[in-house]
């Protein structure tokens, strides 16, 4: 007979309505075979009692359902943040309050790299071979009054013939300098959506070195190497979002920007295929490509689903319509972004919505789940538009066809989403990291308070997660829990009081309610017998703390499948 290990808690919250709470649990095969107290779990036969748990409270392993594998790798460069943020090995960075401060890190970066550090560097140097790109992230501008980095900030670090590529915490933005618009060819006949230039002064007309979205984006890339969230993944990145992942209780987790190239699945595969890797992947194909390319990437995809394996999930696809918020490259409806440094100017169709349209219904009759970004409501908008045309011309039952992001959706259009069984993974973690920001500067007040409405998603029958977008913010769903029971910014203000989840909703939505929107809600996402046994391990009860706490709930670690992965630490059996 197959071993069984019966767990014991100082209480189990099972997201289970029929059972809510429970002490004792018991694994099987990787599996949940029971849920009970022990007298329950004894009517199964011989077990090992396993009471490391004892003090301890078990959840459903938290489901990140909008991140990025980046998490892990993006620690190879320097982070440019406003926000103070760990790394995975521990260290602190302090944040940059200032662009000084910013172009003074950049100055102190250059110059490390300018001092050999081999006698091959020396050599190189001496040769005159090209210099290593400069390559940082995490800055975010809209965080110093309205300034915005231009060349001028950057020729100046160095002698200005080091190529920079600063990628924005966003993920939609970057800036460069000279060195690099040269060697990608931008110019002011560079006529690029997305390709930002002067609007006045000597320079009027030329770039600035501001680059919006992936069609501007690429330009510099193909060129200088890939940086930010397009990067390609690599192993040491994913060993080091595991060990993330094992700190903040995350169990299963999705990479939302993955062009499942060759490569890339290989590095999956060789991850995931470890029995130590302490996280399941769910990679969804990026659906970046021409006119004609939808049903080629729904072959691709379909033709993945069949290696999938426990810790590893094909079968998402993820479509993006607009930009950033914060970056002022989201599409917004009247009356438009409210203090913009861009004056009148809305953001920028990543897809356009014709094109949209036409390659979502090719995914969709394929039988493929899709996942769109959708930050302004315009882009939101379009997409139910477009979605409720496709539904009408090509029904299907339970598609969860979800809209990720959707900061800007308003009751109405909740409503619509309801009606036509829509999903929403909303970006709760903007209301502290760019809640005071959009109040004062994109949304303006009235439409601030609807930020990420998640009362009004759950009132109109929408099945709800909220998510992190990691690396955009931390990889940290109860702080995202926190983010929609609290809805405060750093200045105290409270975005849309009657937007408030209550903190059981907020632990729904970061464990059962993410689960749904990724058709895994049969296997995780709750503690119940016959799914598997992904458990958060905490060491405090999210239920009996403070709201105003939630954030602080300390971490013990994970199980995955019935391997226990202690943070810091390797799976034990």
């Amino acid at each position: 007979m197959t071993a069984t290990t019966v767990y014991s808690a100082r209480r189990i919250h099972t997201m289970n309505p029929a059972q809510p709470t429970a002490s004792h649990v018991a694994v099987r095969d990787g599996r949940i075979l029971a849920v009970g107290d022990l007298a329950r779990l004894q009517a199964w036969g011989p077990h090992t009692l396993d009471e490391r748990f004892a003090d301890k409270v078990l959840l459903p392993g938290f489901v990140e359902g909008h991140c990025h594998l980046k998490e892990g790798s993006l620690w190879e460069w320097p982070y440019l943040g406003w926000f103070d943020r760990r790394d995975p090995a521990g260290k602190v960075w302090p944040g940059l309050r200032s662009m000084a401060a910013v172009v003074a890190r950049l100055a102190e970066i250059d110059a490390e790299m300018i001092a050999p550090t081999s006698t091959a560097a020396a050599e190189a140097e001496a040769s005159g071979a090209a210099q290593a790109p400069l390559i940082a992230w995490g800055f975010d501008p809209i965080y110093f009054g309205g300034e915005r980095m231009t060349v001028a900030h950057l020729d100046g670090v160095g002698d200005g013939t080091r190529p920079i590529v600063i990628a924005h915490a966003n993920g939609h933005l970057m800036n460069v300098n000279s060195a690099v618009l040269h060697a990608a060819g931008i110019s002011a006949e560079t006529e690029v959506e997305g390709v930002m230039k002067f609007d006045a002064g000597p320079l009027a007309g030329q770039p600035n070195g501001e680059l919006q979205e992936p069609a501007a984006m690429y330009l510099v890339l193909k060129h200088v190497g890939n940086a930010g969230l397009l990067a390609p993944l690599s192993e040491a990145g994913l060993r080091a979002f595991g060990a993330i992942a094992t700190y903040q209780g995350v169990t299963t987790a999705t990479d939302l920007v993955n062009r499942l190239t060759e490569a890339d699945l290989a590095v999956l595969r060789g991850a995931c295929g470890d029995d130590h890797f302490p996280v399941r992947i769910v990679p969804a194909f990026q659906a970046f490509h021409g006119t004609h390319g939808a049903a080629e990437g729904a072959d691709h995809v379909k033709a993945l689903i069949p290696r999938n394996t426990d810790r590893l999930r094909y079968g998402l696809v993820k479509m993006m319509l607009d930009g950033s918020i914060q970056g002022f490259s989201a599409r917004l409806r009247w009356p438009g972004y409210f203090n913009s440094p861009n004056g009148t100017k809305n953001g920028i169709w990543v897809t356009a919505p014709a094109q949209y349209e036409a390659d979502f219904e090719t995914y969709h009759r394929a039988g493929l789940t899709i996942h769109s970004h959708t930050n302004g409501d315009e882009a939101s908008g379009a997409a139910v538009d477009a979605i409720e045309r496709v539904l009408a011309r090509a029904p299907r039952p339970d598609h969860r066809h979800t809209l990720q992001h959707g900061q800007m959706i308003d009751a109405p259009m909740f409503a619509r989403m309801g009606a036509l069984g829509l999903c929403a993974n909303l970006f709760t973690n903007h209301l502290w990291y760019w809640g005071d920001q959009h109040h004062d500067m994109t949304m303006g007040p009235d439409r601030a308070h609807r930020l990420n409405a998640c009362r009004s998603a759950l009132n109109a029958g929408v099945a709800l997660a909220i998510h992190s977008d990691a690396p955009v913010t931390p990889l940290a769903p109860l702080f995202t829990a926190w983010c929609a029971v609290n809805r405060i910014t750093p200045s105290g203000r409270v975005l849309g009081a009657a937007e408030c989840l209550t903190v059981a909703e907020a632990l729904r939505a970061i464990t059962l309610g993410a689960a749904w929107t990724l058709k895994l809600d049969a296997e995780i996402g709750s503690i119940e017998c016959g799914k598997r046994a992904d458990f958060a391990v905490l060491h405090d009860d999210p239920t009996a703390v403070d709201p105003m706490a939630l954030k602080d709930v300390r971490v013990w670690g994970t199980v995955l499948s019935g391997r226990v992965f202690e943070a810091g630490s390797k799976a034990t059996a």
